[in-house]
């Protein structure tokens, strides 16, 4: 056998065999274009269905203005502004707000956002045929959905927290309508509320109409947490710019007149609650003063009779200067602590008694009352009668100023109040535009196709890198230490009549002698011709070469049978043999039997293997067997029609073919077909597959695997090899077979070139 392979460099072996070759993985994705493409016509397909079948979405969108603080109060002059505390507001803040349940809640209501209408007749292809289904159209007056049998009307559903979220179905009956949940029936009139009791609770409907031919229609009420969810998930609420205090409010959904309406009622919502908001501390203040303007006013009142009494009595008093300057301060003091404890009151509304003002207002009070007590004290002094009259006389002026006071503020703040618009405005309302945002067609339809096709590439090098097949010879080599001795092309026209079973010769002689394929096999005859030594095996004539493979389906058959061709050529006795007991088709190639060959042979008692001499009937003996030879090898080996070619086939399918080769029988054959034949060429079972080539290799003097480009696994091939040499079989090289010409073959510059005429 030849050795030369164990003198190959080791440093191959040794190189980073592990790194992703970027030109490989390219040539890969190009060799899958096929299963790419089909994933990105699929992926098309997909884009073009999903395109159909969502519903159009368009948007809505309004402006609103946030100012930082109201002008009503500060316009009235100083007086008024000093009792409500300055506002401020920034957008942000209010953008949140926006979305919160208490703007919210009232569109929700007023627009019996949370009543769903549904058509469960639509199903997935409809809305794929259609390309736009309708949608439900929530007013004020109620819901309604269309659908091909009429509407369905509903202007009130109402039900109790048990059947919140349970989907009831709605259907015409004789007499107006059905409601079922599946456990109870509620039977009830168009145009007329009605009041049902079911197991989990109670039912408020009101059905103005129904679709005829008992055309169900879902019907649910969702809660407001829901409801709110789902208004949230269209809205977008962003202030354009930073600091801008304009604030973008848009809406989305499948029917615009629909979008717009609900974000028209989110704006006015806000607006309301907004002014509101604004007043609160006016409103608040007034509300207070009109609970102590009678109080006040029924103290003046008492104030004043009695005074009035006592100078009826008494007669008018004549006050001293000293007595009137004290009762003038005094007056005033009163004054003072009045304005005090009324802003006091108002303060601790909104603060506590720690509050700075509140300490403020405090100490002055302490202040303006200890000067009161030393007046007081002074007039103590006064006689009695003039005493009370200072008194009566001060206690009139205090409740009158104090009277008078409250009113005049009470007037100026039913005008602020009247004057306040809040610190929101409206810039632009939502308009219809009916132009669909969504779906963008054919953004979708290239989008999935790329993706598509990404699938497919990644699909296609997962498999490439998972399953790694024959490629690189000079990989196979440093992978299994045997030199690749040939690479076959794929031969064009035999792929293309391989299609036909009928086709009676498939040897390239015959059918492509032209081709790279076949001068691809005279190649390797060279190779063998000259890698083997001038004798055969203990000096005999023949030398034996035996063909095999790592798996099924490599094209050992197909090599053995055109490198018998080729030998042939050189005029030298050559005989074929199909040594592939069990499924061997060697025969098809030469259009012959499998009857009579190997297995029919190993098979048979043989009585004397020296003595018995070949039939007489000369017709049916080769030419490279002479008379002399045992007769019974006369049946089993048969011309092919081909000049110097022999055959034999495989015989019929044995129950123990390894055991037929080892019984010594065999080597009987063999040692008398070598005194024959020139050439004799073995086609051999795969060594994963039986042990039968380890038996046969025995009497080789070439032993050659043959492997298929893009289609053999790596690993296999390395496996068979060391099966092989664990057997003290050296394999002497490697046939690489069904090569792919073309850009995408990334070794294809191993045979791109043909001499000659090749047509």
């Amino acid at each position: 056998m030849n050795t030369d392979s164990k003198n190959l460099s080791n440093s191959a072996s040794k190189e980073d065999n592990d790194d992703i070759d970027l030109m490989a993985l390219l040539f890969a994705i190009l060799r899958g274009w096929k299963t790419i493409l089909f994933f990105a016509l699929i992926g098309l397909l997909i884009g073009v269905l999903y395109g159909r079948y969502v519903n159009p979405t368009f948007k809505s969108d309004a402006l609103i203005q946030i100012e930082e603080n109201s002008q009503g109060i500060s316009a009235l002059g100083a007086s008024a502004s000093e009792l409500i505390a300055p506002q401020a507001s920034k957008a942000q803040t209010e953008a949140e707000l926006i979305r919160s349940r208490m703007i919210l809640e009232p569109v929700v209501d007023k627009l019996n956002l949370r009543i769903k209408l549904m058509d469960p007749s639509i199903g997935y292809l409809d809305k794929i045929k259609s390309d736009r289904v309708a949608t439900q159209i929530n007013t004020p007056d109620g819901v309604s959905l269309r659908t091909e049998d009429g509407d369905a009307q509903v202007s009130q559903f109402n039900v109790s927290q048990g059947y919140l979220n349970q989907t009831f179905t709605l259907t015409r009956s004789d007499t107006g309508f059905v409601l079922s949940n599946g456990f109870d029936d509620f039977n009830g009139q168009f145009n007329k509320s009605h009041l049902f009791k079911g197991t989990d609770g109670q039912v408020q409907i009101n059905v103005t109409d129904l679709p005829l031919n008992s055309h169900p229609i879902n019907i649910n009420k969702q809660s407001l947490q829901i409801s709110t969810d789902i208004i949230n998930s269209k809205l977008s609420v962003v202030e354009q710019g930073q600091q801008t205090g304009i604030v973008e409010l848009s809406m989305t959904g499948s029917n615009q007149q629909q979008a717009s309406l609900i974000l028209k009622e989110i704006i006015l919502s806000y607006i309301d609650q907004n002014q509101t908001r604004g007043s609160e501390e006016t409103t608040k203040t007034i509300k207070f003063m009109e609970t102590q303007i009678p109080t006040l006013k029924k103290k003046l009142e008492a104030s004043e009779a009695k005074f009035n009494e006592f100078r009826a009595k008494n007669g008018t008093i004549d006050v001293s200067q000293e007595a009137e300057i004290l009762l003038a301060e005094n007056a005033q003091i009163d004054s003072q602590l009045s304005e005090l404890k009324l802003k006091k009151a108002e303060l601790t509304t909104y603060y506590t008694e720690d509050h700075p003002l509140v300490i403020q207002i405090n100490d002055q009070l302490t202040v303006l009352n200890s000067r009161k007590q030393r007046i007081n004290d002074t007039i103590a002094g006064l006689p009695e009668v003039q005493r009370e009259f200072l008194q009566l006389s001060e206690d009139t002026a205090i409740n009158r100023e104090i009277y008078l006071t409250l009113l005049k503020n009470y007037e100026q703040l039913k005008v602020v109040r009247a004057g306040q618009i809040g610190y929101a405005r409206i810039i632009d309302l939502p308009i219809n535009t009916f132009n669909a945002i969504a779906p963008n067609k054919p953004q979708i339809w290239v989008l999935a196709t790329l993706l598509g096709a990404m699938l497919g590439a990644v699909l296609v090098l997962l498999k490439s890198l998972l399953r790694n097949v024959v490629k690189d010879p000079e990989r196979i080599e440093a992978k299994t230490g045997v030199p690749v001795v040939a690479t076959v092309p794929r031969s064009p026209l035999l792929t293309r009549l391989r299609k036909n079973k009928k086709a009676p010769n498939r040897l390239l002689a015959y059918i492509d002698h032209n081709s790279l394929s076949y001068e691809a096999i005279k190649s390797l005859r060279t190779n063998l011709m000259f890698g083997m030594p001038v004798q055969g095996r203990a000096g005999q004539r023949a030398k034996v070469i035996l063909i095999t493979g790592e798996s099924p389906g490599v094209g050992k058959s197909f090599i053995s049978a055109n490198l018998t061709e080729v030998f042939a050529q050189l005029d030298k006795k050559v005989l074929i043999m199909d040594a592939d007991m069990r499924l061997g088709e060697l025969h098809k190639m030469f259009s012959m039997s499998q009857e009579n060959g190997l297995a029919d042979y190993l098979s048979q008692d043989v009585l004397s293997q020296h003595t018995t001499h070949f039939s007489q009937n000369n017709s049916q003996v080769p030419e490279a067997i002479n008379t002399q030879a045992v007769s019974n090898l006369a049946s089993f080996i048969h011309p092919t029609g081909i000049d110097n070619i022999d055959f034999m086939p495989r015989g019929q399918h044995p129950r123990n073919p390894a055991s037929l080769l080892a019984n010594g029988k065999f080597n009987h054959l063999m040692t008398e077909l070598n005194l024959h034949y020139d050439y004799i060429v073995i086609d051999s079972p795969p060594v994963l597959a039986a042990s039968d080539a380890m038996i046969l290799a025995q009497h080789a003097d070439k032993v050659l695997m043959v492997t298929r480009y893009d289609d053999s696994i790596e690993g296999q091939l390395v496996y068979a090899v060391n099966q092989m040499n664990k057997a003290n079989i050296q394999v002497d090289g490697i046939i690489l077979n069904d090569v792919q010409q073309g850009l995408t073959s990334k070794y294809s510059y191993h045979y791109s070139y043909a001499y000659g005429d090749n047509q």
